[in-house]
C-alpha cells in the first residue's frame, strides 16, 4: 500500500484545532488570573486566532495582546483573525508565563500560558489551578509550584540522607538531638522552682 503525502496544501486549508483554553467562573472574587490557555506550539500566527475566536462569546472581540518574548521565538505584530486583525504587542517587563488580552468593550485579562511541550496531567493541574476564584497566585508561582510537583515523586533518597542538609536536628517531645531529654524553656510569667 502507498501513501501519498500532499505537501503543497496552503496553511490556510489546514484544519484550525480548537483552542484549549479553560477561564474562570463568574463570580465576585477577583483573582490574579482570569484563566489558563495551553497553546500546541510556540508561532503566535498559528495559535492566537482559535484563542481569540474562542473569547469572542465569553469576552467579546479581542483586539490586542501582549506577550513576553521570552517564551514565543517571533512576535508578529499583527495576526489576522477572521477578516480582522489582532494587534500583538511585547513587554520584557511582563510575566512570561502570561498572556494578557484586552477588549475595548469588556477589558482586560490575564491568561496563563501553559507551555506547549507540557505533558497532560500537569497542563491540567495547571489548568485547574488557574481557574480558581479569588486565587492570589500569580502565573510565575504556579509555574514554580507546579515544578515542585513534577519533581515530587523522582526523589529517591532515603529520609536520613536528607538530615545532613535540612537545617540542624530539631527539638522534640521526645529528646533532644542525641536522645537526652529536653528541659523546656521558662515561658515569661512561669516561675521555676
Amino acid at each position: 500500500m502507498t501513501t501519498l503525502l500532499d505537501l503543497t496544501t496552503p496553511r490556510d486549508t489546514a484544519p484550525v484545532l480548537p483552542a484549549r483554553l479553560s477561564l474562570t467562573p463568574k463570580t465576585t472574587l477577583s483573582g490574579q488570573l482570569d484563566g489558563a490557555w495551553w497553546p500546541r506550539s510556540r508561532d503566535l500566527t498559528a495559535e492566537l486566532p482559535p484563542l481569540a475566536a474562542a473569547l469572542d462569546a465569553p469576552w467579546g472581540r479581542i483586539t490586542r495582546v501582549t506577550v513576553n518574548p521570552a517564551r514565543w521565538p517571533v512576535v508578529p505584530h499583527k495576526v489576522p483573525v477572521d477578516g480582522r486583525t489582532l494587534h500583538v504587542g511585547w513587554f520584557t517587563e511582563q510575566d512570561p508565563d502570561k498572556l494578557i488580552l484586552l477588549s475595548p468593550a469588556m477589558g482586560r485579562w490575564d491568561l496563563l500560558v501553559v507551555p506547549p511541550e507540557t505533558e497532560p496531567a500537569a497542563a491540567a493541574r495547571l489548568m485547574a489551578a488557574a481557574t480558581i476564584p479569588g486565587s492570589v497566585l500569580k502565573a510565575a508561582a504556579l509555574m514554580a509550584n507546579e515544578a515542585v510537583i513534577g519533581r515530587g515523586m523522582r526523589d529517591t533518597r532515603r529520609p536520613e540522607d536528607g538530615w545532613e542538609d535540612e537545617g540542624g536536628a530539631c527539638m522534640s517531645p521526645y529528646g533532644g538531638p542525641l536522645g537526652l531529654p529536653v528541659m523546656p524553656f521558662p515561658v515569661p510569667g512561669d516561675t521555676w522552682r
